[in-house]
Formats: structure tokens, C-alpha cells, sequence
């Protein structure tokens, strides 16, 4: 019929209306907005799950399924991905067979192997990322776990066990989202193994904030280090590498500047043969590993190369060095304090040459 048209209502993120100030922000103004959001939205969601009842009885039931013969999977995209890398690394490290899997490889080339899989935890912001909602309508028999941020979403109302990120809606990069989510995802793995988990969140939550303003004021001299580099690669290891490559992410997205991310020995068989003064690494030498973190620092700095290092340490900075020191947090609680100052630079880059992602308030098409 001529003159009438289809009304088609808006896919709030989060499945929530945004304030109209915030539709009014630049991508910049909403960067640092959400970072400076993530302690709160951490804290907030350490108390849920120490207190709430539903979420309590939830991870009671995730416990009992992880029981069962079995690996138990993390699966998620992009930023999930790198948050459920904290999850298995934690597991893996107990003596429970875990791995983390890209939620869209699992979908197209695995879904035989689910006879030998205990438990699939999917993790997902939106809810509505295609491969995800396959995996949950395709999975009969299949016990699936749900970590997201959308009650609204289409995984949540699908999902039969499912826990909450906590983290608000969020119109930028994922900051606070990978936060939340990677904490969620350690708190999940511990109740799995039957192991406390309240004082090294409280010790996070603590070192978290604190480093947070720490790092940010050093924003812009971070920025004038790295300036002017022709490649950045981020390196970390266990819980780490998934702070690295969400370090990368944040960086491409905001700025559109290339950052690949690897672990440690993927760094060392091959990439570093072409490091020299055009290069920037920045190394998070944290946790068991960190010994290989300084090693590695020092090799980059032989060849040339500068080095943002990111310890528990001090260390004395020169031409070639920018030694960045964050509290020292329980292991794998550093998969959530290293991303501190990739964030950081993010938001010094985008302050200098422009943001090149304008804030997203509504869902678009999602498709495989």
C-alpha cells in the first residue's frame, strides 16, 4: 500500500534508553566516561555475586554441571573471547581441563565434540551476536551456560542457565563489559573448583581502582612514548594474553592505528626477529611468567625496539623503557588490571588525532 511504511522500534544497547547527554557525546568524552566507570561496575557486581540469591543459586547449579565428565569451554567473540581466557586459564592451572574457543569456529567446525564436553559457557555483551544465538538454538542436550549483559537479549531469554555482567549499558569500545565479564568469568571458574574467591576480588577491586587513576594521569607522556612508532605489538601470558589482545582491540577500534596482540612464545618464534627503533612492545610482565616479561623486555630494548613495560616492580625509565607499575593482584585477577594501560593510551591517542568509532546506542544487524 502506497504512503505507509513499517515502524520498526529501536534496539537500545542494553535494552536501555540512553540519557540524551550521552546521545549528544563524542566517542572521546564516552571512552572516558566508561573507564573511569569500570570500578564501580566491578564492585557492584563482586557484591551480586557474593549476596544475591539467584545468582548465588546459579552458580551453585554451574558448579554441579561442571562435575561431570568432561572439558568445560568458555566461548565468546571479540572482547568475551578475551574475557573468558581468565576462566580456563584459571581451571587449566587446578587441574581442570578447560579451554577458551571463538564462538563462531566452535559453531562451524566443533559442534561433534560436544558429547565430550561437560559444560559451554558462552559469553556475550549483547545477547544478540548471530554465532552465539546458533549456539544455543542448535546445542539440544547440550548443557549451555550463559555470562551476558542484556536481560532484554535473545541468548538470555534463550539461555536455561545464565548469569549477569553487571555492567550497564555501554555506548563505547568494551571497557567496562571486558571488566565485568572476565571477573564474572574468574568468580565462575572458582565456584567450579570449590575454592574461595571473596578476598582476591576485594584485593582486585582495591588495585584496580587505585592504579586506574595512577596510569591515566600518565596518559599523555605514555602517548609521546609510543608516538611516532610504525607497529605496536601487546605480549602477555596465562589470564594476560587476553588483556593483550583486548588491548589491541581497544587500540584499532578507538584510533584506527594497528596493534596486534601475542602470548609471550608466539612473540618470541618470529616477530621479534624484526623488532628495531620503529617498534613499540609493550610487555605485561605479571604473574608466574613475569620473569619471561622482563627477559623479553630487556631482548626488545637490544634491538633497538622501546618497551611500555607493565610489573608489579620498579624500574628506572630511559629512551627506550616506560616502566608502568600496577599493584599486584591474585592470579588470574591480572587478565583485568593489565588492560589498565592499553585503555590509557587509547584514550591519550584519540585525544591527540580523533576518535574514529562514534559512540553506538542501538543494536545493528548481526549476522555470521
Amino acid at each position: 500500500m502506497i504512503g505507509l511504511t513499517s515502524k520498526v522500534e529501536p534496539r537500545w544497547v542494553g535494552g536501555v534508553v540512553p540519557p540524551p547527554e550521552l546521545l549528544n557525546a563524542t566517542g572521546i568524552q564516552i571512552l572516558e566516561l566508561e573507564c573511569r566507570e569500570q570500578p564501580a561496575c566491578l564492585r557492584q557486581l563482586i557484591d551480586a555475586y557474593q549476596s544475591d540469591a539467584v545468582i548465588r543459586a546459579e552458580l551453585k547449579r554451574f558448579r554441579e554441571l561442571a562435575a561431570r565428565p568432561g572439558a568445560v569451554v568458555f566461548a565468546g567473540m571479540g572482547a568475551s573471547y578475551c574475557s573468558a581466557i581468565a576462566g580456563s586459564i584459571l581451571l587449566q592451572s587446578r587441574g581442570r581441563l578447560s579451554f577458551t574457543a571463538d564462538a563462531g569456529e566452535w559453531l562451524q567446525y566443533a559442534r561433534s565434540l560436544d558429547k565430550d564436553i561437560a559444560l559451554t559457557m558462552l559469553l556475550t555483551t549483547s545477547g544478540e551476536s548471530a554465532e552465539l544465538v546458533g549456539l544455543m538454538r542448535t546445542g539440544e542436550g547440550q548443557a549451555h551456560g550463559l555470562l551476558c549483559n542484556n536481560s532484554a537479549s535473545t541468548c538470555w531469554k534463550l539461555a536455561a542457565n545464565k548469569l549477569p555482567i553487571l555492567a550497564g549499558p555501554e555506548y563505547g569500545c568494551a571497557t567496562k563489559t571486558y571488566t565485568n565479564a572476565t571477573a564474572a568469568a574468574i568468580i565462575l571458574a572458582s565456584e567450579m573448583l570449590g575454592i574461595a574467591w571473596e578476598r582476591d576480588a576485594e584485593l582486585t577491586a582495591q588495585s584496580f581502582a587505585a592504579d586506574l587513576e595512577t596510569v591515566f594521569h600518565l596518559r599523555a607522556d605514555l602517548e609521546a612514548f609510543c608516538r611516532g612508532a610504525s607497529s605496536i605489538e601487546i605480549i602477555g601470558r596465562g589470564a594476560a594474553y587476553g588483556g593483550a589482545i583486548m588491548g589491541a582491540l581497544t587500540i584499532r577500534e578507538m584510533s584506527g592505528f594497528r596493534v596486534a596482540p601475542y602470548t609471550g612464545a608466539g612473540f618470541k618464534h618470529g616477530p621479534i626477529l624484526d623488532v628495531d627503533a620503529s617498534h613499540v612492545a609493550i610487555i605485561f610482565a605479571l604473574g608466574r611468567a613475569d620473569a619471561l616479561g622482563f627477559k623479553l623486555a630487556a631482548e626488545c630494548n637490544r634491538r633497538g625496539g622501546k618497551v611500555v613495560l607493565i610489573s608489579n616492580e620498579e624500574y628506572t625509565p630511559s629512551a627506550l623503557l616506560f616502566p608502568v607499575r600496577i599493584g599486584e593482584v591474585p592470579e588470574p585477577w591480572e587478565g583485568i588490571t593489565s588492560l589498565l594501560v592499553p585503555q590509557a593510551l587509547t584514550l591519550a591517542m584519540v585525544e591527540r588525532t580523533g576518535c574514529r568509532l562514534p559512540p553506538r546506542f542501538q543494536y545493528g544487524v548481526m549476522e555470521l
